[in-house]
């Protein structure tokens, strides 16, 4: 009995489970049937009868009348075949649904999206191609009125203004009659309904009318470019060419005469491309027609300038040489002096030599560039540019004197500073005595009295280079440096033997409070002592230091501490 209820029970339960879940799967396939439903009704209200409705307005020939049949033939299958299709089929969905004919059901939505996706895709192809249409119209028209007017515009200039393009005017008006023969076609065009293909008559008309417009803008300017303006300025050009020759100038360098010729043959190209109107072409042309004549007129004034610069510069430059060749002398005579008292260097005594070669190789140099001034076969400009490299080695050459001059000076300052550095580390060592003589100290270990001996000697060795004649500078300068840096060595090492050596003894005197109490410390302090009056200060402090730590730990640091606050007193 008991298990009967429990079967009974698991069955209803189970009953009420597909039940539920039926009820679940039954509501998700309704609502995706509504959502196609939906999507039907959405097409079905698209507006494409009012836009066909549209196009009647317009002529109904041609591409216009075609385009409307296959877009009516379109709608009315839609209308009264596919829709009533997707009907059925989404009634027969229902049916499936009501029925737990899942199965089906979903075969039957998913043919019912994949028709509607193809019915979308169609309705919007010929809203497309309706909007393009119709478009095409209402921009053909707005457009081809501002076309027109610029064309009868265009038109009435050049009959009124025809002595303004010159030959050039027979070319334009063959553009214009060209435009005029579209406009004809746009029409007839129109006429016959081919509303797309007079849009793109429209669009080239646009392009050549904004090409003719910047022609018909540009070829007056260019024929007085070409007629005027250039060879105005390539007279003036001749002219300057010629009076310059007058002068004296040499300028067959420039070959003035073969690039003249070579921008007239330009200038009558450019016009007969204008003939033509081709402005593009000219334009680039004579911007590099105009680029040639500013390098000739430029060349043309550098002449000039170059012979104003010749002018005022040479007689300042044999001035100047003039200098650096009494310089040279005083150089010589100078570096001799020094070299009575002073050691100099091989490579010092090559300098003067190297200044009076080339200020020999400059003097033939300069004498050669007067010669060409008075033969007056030579460009100015040629000239000028070997005067200003004369100019910038007698410059070079100016600095180095001065450099050479001062290195010769400075040999004596560099003598008197020596002998005050040698004299300030005797001074030092003096010191070092003073320090450790009032110290009290029996005496310093054997490395400081090595230094010292090694300080005197090298002190020594600085006053003997000093008394050599000739003064080898740089024989003291290593002298000196030795001893410098011996006694800076010597006075550290004082500083810290004495340091450590106070300590110690003030380490010894605390301590001695415990000598009679304490054999062993006593014993310690007197090997502490024996080693002091050694000079052994740094092993007399630790032998001190670990004895009265033993007694008293942190002595030591107590000590220290004293000893500083003391140290700080005093200073």
């Amino acid at each position: 009995m008991k298990y009967g209820v429990e079967i009974l029970i698991s069955a209803i339960l189970i009953i009420l489970i597909l039940f539920v879940v039926g009820y679940i799967i039954r509501k998700r396939y309704y609502k995706e049937i509504d959502r196609l439903d939906s999507q039907k009704l959405e097409l079905m209200n698209r507006p494409i009868a009012e836009e066909m409705a549209k196009v009647k307005q317009l002529n109904m020939t041609g591409e216009t009348e075609e385009m409307f049949e296959r877009w009516r033939d379109s709608w009315d299958d839609i209308l009264n075949s596919q829709l009533p299709q997707v009907d059925e089929m989404i009634f027969a969905a229902e049916e499936f649904t009501d029925k737990y004919r899942f199965k089906q059901a979903k075969e039957e939505s998913e043919k019912v999206s994949e028709l509607l996706k193809n019915i979308e895709k169609e309705m919007d192809f010929i809203l497309n191609e309706l909007d393009e249409l119709v478009g095409s119209e209402e921009k053909n028209r707005k457009e081809i009125a501002g076309l027109l007017e610029q064309y009868q515009e265009s038109r009435k200039y050049l009959l009124a203004h025809r002595h303004l393009f010159g030959e050039a005017g027979e070319e334009l008006e063959k553009l214009l009659e060209s435009v005029g023969d579209k406009v004809k076609n746009y029409e007839n065009l129109t006429d016959q309904g081919n509303y797309l293909q007079a849009r793109e008559v429209v669009l080239a008309l646009s392009t050549e009318m904004e090409q003719l417009v910047e022609k018909m803008e540009k070829v007056p300017d260019l024929l007085t470019e070409c007629q005027t303006i250039l060879p105005s300025q390539i007279d003036d050009i001749k002219d300057g060419y010629k009076e310059m020759t007058q002068q004296g100038f040499i300028l067959d360098h420039l070959q003035m005469e073969k690039q003249i010729e070579t921008l007239m043959n330009e200038i009558i190209l450019y016009q007969e491309f204008l003939h033509k109107a081709e402005v593009k072409t000219v334009e680039e042309g004579i911007q590099v027609t105009k680029d040639k004549v500013e390098t000739l007129y430029n060349l043309l004034e550098k002449e000039v300038y170059a012979k104003h610069y010749i002018l005022q510069e040479t007689e300042k430059a044999e001035n100047m040489l003039e200098q650096l060749i009494d310089t040279s002398d005083e150089i010589n005579h100078e570096t001799q002096i020094v070299q009575n008292s002073y050691q100099l260097l091989d490579e010092d005594l090559e300098i003067p030599k190297k200044f009076d070669k080339t200020l020999s190789q400059m003097v033939k140099r300069y004498e050669l560039l007067k010669a060409k001034l008075t033969d007056k076969m030579t460009a100015y400009s040629l000239l000028e540019e070997e005067l200003k490299e004369i100019q910038e080695q007698l410059q070079k050459m100016k600095q180095e004197q001065q450099e050479f001059t001062e290195r010769l000076h400075n040999l004596r300052k560099d003598e008197l500073e020596a002998k005050e550095s040698v004299y300030e580390c005797q001074r030092k060592i003096k010191e070092i005595i003073r320090l450790v003589h009032n110290s009290y100290m029996p005496g310093l270990p054997a490395d400081c009295d090595s230094l010292y001996d090694r300080a005197e000697e090298q002190i020594e060795n600085v006053y003997k280079s000093l008394n050599e004649k000739p003064l080898n500078m740089k024989q003291v300068q290593k002298f000196l440096n030795e001893a410098k840096d011996t006694v800076d060595h010597l006075y550290e090492k004082t500083e810290e033997y004495i340091e450590t050596a106070q300590l110690a003894e003030r380490v010894i005197q605390y301590a001695n409070r415990y000598r009679r109490q304490n054999p062993e410390l006593a014993f310690n302090l007197k090997e502490a002592e024996q080693l002091f009056r050694n000079y052994e200060y740094m092993a007399a402090l630790e032998q001190a230091a670990t004895a009265v730590e033993k007694v008293e730990p942190g002595a030591l640091k107590r000590i220290e501490e004293i000893y500083e606050s003391n140290e700080y007193s005093h200073s």
